[in-house]
């Protein structure tokens, strides 16, 4: 079965100098194109077309001229298809044709995969500014950091100017208060220009509460199952090829018109497909069509709380074969152990045991009993590399879900402990996400915040945060998710004065991330041993092995997970030589140099490796 192609929904132009406006809206008996010149508008009756489609065409129309749908002779609606919200989530539409802008990134050819290490970044928080003109300046210091690709939280049209993007209502339009689609294209093609990816955030299993006409148009939504945030899509039910088009549609405009390397997708677990032909399917067979089309490399990237390989496993093998995926089982680990956190999905995690399993698998819970959730979850990933999933120490979900949004800095309180959990993520065999500031410590929160418009949605909103966390914080001291300076909060420092622990911290990323390039070893996603010493139940020490037993080019990598300094086990290469130790004096450690290291100090990691490697230190 062929994916269907673009139907050329929403504003389309023609080579004779027209605009067509192409919308689908069954419900509707009757469909007005309104045009607004200032004060004034003029209305254009829509032919109908079969299966609830409605067109029409005007010549001599300028790109962001204002538009709306009028249904039925209610009141005027923003395009489903808007790519240009400039009055918000209410106000009418603005004409864009992004296939006019004059990029300048044709030699660019994308990121392959096992080289992809992820900075996650929210828009309007991570500069003063809050735009995407605003990140350009900042570009060439995440370069120059070994980030190699950026991923956006979700930038589709959200009510007012605050807002995290997983309550956004037009998936089409770039955010208006970040500086629409032009400036997204401008940031995408500066990106490249500095040799960085971009990853845009989309979410496909529901839609916000504040702005949302899809269901006037057609059935958008369904009530047959549940999502947490709001009406699940409608992907399978009466209507649902349109609706199929929509999504897929999106995908191909987000990675052809404005040049997005890859998409990552949000709780896939929550989109409900029962099909033959999963949505997940179609959305990475119409980015391979894409990446053919462009010759640009690609990636699909998921994120599930299933732990269920199919995602990635080859559609002969029954799978979607998407990229990759997220797997929080190694943040949760890592997290459990170090905070002591034992509350809700914390409760599956913690021991020292599961911080060594999770360095050879990435499913921690791969047909294993949850305590959490009562029952087995997961399934085993045997067969798929290492280099398919994506692992973080903090993301906006682990840190923004917490009642105050406190970073993982904030909550060890331990500049070692810190700078351990840094070399656990960027020596694993997994591609490493890093949350904005997290390379320099930021120990400003995250917290959940939001500008909605309707009052009683206000107020449930906030009552449902103290609800959430009553019995964590009292309720009442919950950041005001409404409030302007919860959004502020939140803002970025961006700063890491010479010879601070911060500056120390962002030093061993750095180091890290090019060792990550140079040692040959970490080039190997499927060559990786990992066990407790000085047994696998009470060794206070991870013994992490990367690269090929059998040859000398192995790194070999020491964690001291216990609370004193011990020896060193003495299992090393005779030529072996010491290559990096997360304690320097660099890092703002204790160590002075790389000498006589017999001794791995409590959260110290060590790494041991061939002479002719590069040391750092």
């Amino acid at each position: 079965m062929q994916i269907s192609e673009a139907r050329g929904c929403g504003v389309v132009s023609g080579r004779d100098g027209s605009l067509s406006w192409r919308v689908w809206a069954p419900k509707a008996k009757r469909v007005d194109l309104v045009l607004f010149d200032g004060a004034r508008q003029r209305s254009l009756a829509m032919s109908r077309e079969e299966r609830g489609y409605f067109h029409c065409a005007e010549m001599n129309v300028a790109e962001g001229q204002r538009y709306a749908y009028r249904l039925d002779g209610g009141s005027e609606r923003p395009d489903p298809r808007s790519r240009w919200q400039p009055e918000g989530v209410h106000g009418p539409s603005a004409v864009v044709l992004p296939e006019r802008f004059a990029w300048t990134d044709g030699a660019w050819r994308g990121t392959e995969r096992g080289d992809l290490v992820f900075y996650e970044l929210h828009v309007g928080t991570f500069t003063p500014e809050g735009t995407f003109e605003a990140i350009v300046p900042r570009l060439a210091e995440l370069r120059a950091l070994g980030v190699t690709a950026l991923e956006l939280m979700p930038v589709a049209q959200f009510p007012g100017a605050r807002n995290w993007g997983y309550d956004g209502v037009l998936p089409y339009a770039a955010q208006n208060c970040y500086g629409g689609p032009h400036g997204l294209q401008r940031l995408v093609d500066a990106c490249h220009a500095v040799g960085l990816a971009i990853f845009l955030d989309v979410v496909y299993n529901h839609l916000g509460p504040e702005g949302n006409y899809l269901a006037e148009f057609g059935p958008y939504f369904t009530d047959h199952y549940k999502t947490p945030w709001g009406l699940a899509v409608n992907f399978d039910g009466p209507g649902s090829d349109a609706v199929r088009d929509y999504v897929l549609d999106n995908v191909r405009m987000w990675l052809r018109d404005f040049h997005f390397d890859g998409l990552r997708l949000d709780a896939v677990h929550a989109i409900y497909d029962f099909g033959a032909r999963h949505i997940l399917r179609d959305v990475q067979e119409a980015a391979e069509a894409v990446a053919r089309q462009t010759g640009r490399t690609i990636h699909i990237i998921a994120e599930s709380d299933l732990n269920d390989p199919r995602l990635l496993h080859p559609r002969h093998h029954g799978g979607h074969a998407l990229g990759g995926q997220w797997s929080d089982d190694f943040h949760h680990a890592i997290h459990a152990h170090l905070t002591g956190e034992r509350r809700g999905y914390y409760r599956d995690f913690g021991s020292i045991q599961q911080i060594a399993r999770a360095m050879e698998q990435p499913f921690l819970y791969a047909g294993d009993y949850s305590p959490h959730r009562d029952r087995k979850h997961g399934a085993s990933p045997e067969g798929l590399t290492s280099d398919r999933f994506v692992v973080c120490l903090q993301n906006h979900d682990q840190v923004g879900n917490r009642a105050r949004g406190d970073r993982l800095s904030s909550l060890l309180r331990d500049p070692a402990k810190v700078r351990m959990s840094a070399s656990l993520l960027l020596l694993s065999p997994y591609l490493p996400l890093l949350f904005m500031g997290e390379e320099y410590g930021e120990d400003n929160p995250f917290p959940f915040f939001c500008s909605f418009g309707d009052e009683q949605l206000i107020e449930a909103v906030r009552e449902g945060r103290k609800r959430e966390f009553s019995e964590l914080v009292g309720g009442e001291s919950v950041p005001d998710p409404q409030a302007e300076a919860t959004f502020a909060s939140a803002r970025l420092s961006w700063s890491w004065p010479k010879g601070s622990l911060r500056a120390g911290l962002r030093r061993l990323y750095h180091d890290l991330l090019t060792a990550r390039r140079e040692w040959p070893a970490l080039r190997h996603s499927q060559r990786r041993a990992a066990r407790l010493l000085p047994d696998a139940e009470g060794g206070p020490i991870l013994e992490l092995r990367r690269g090929s037993a059998a040859s000398p080019d192995q790194a070999h990598i020491f964690f001291n997970l216990g609370t004193h300094a011990l020896a060193l086990p003495d299992n090393r290469a005779p030529e072996a030589k010491v290559l990096f130790s997360s304690e320097l004096s660099q890092y703002t450690g204790a160590r002075s140099d790389l000498q006589d290291v017999t001794r791995i100090h409590s959260a110290e990691c060590v790494v041991f490796g061939p002479p002719t490697w590069r040391a750092f230190g």
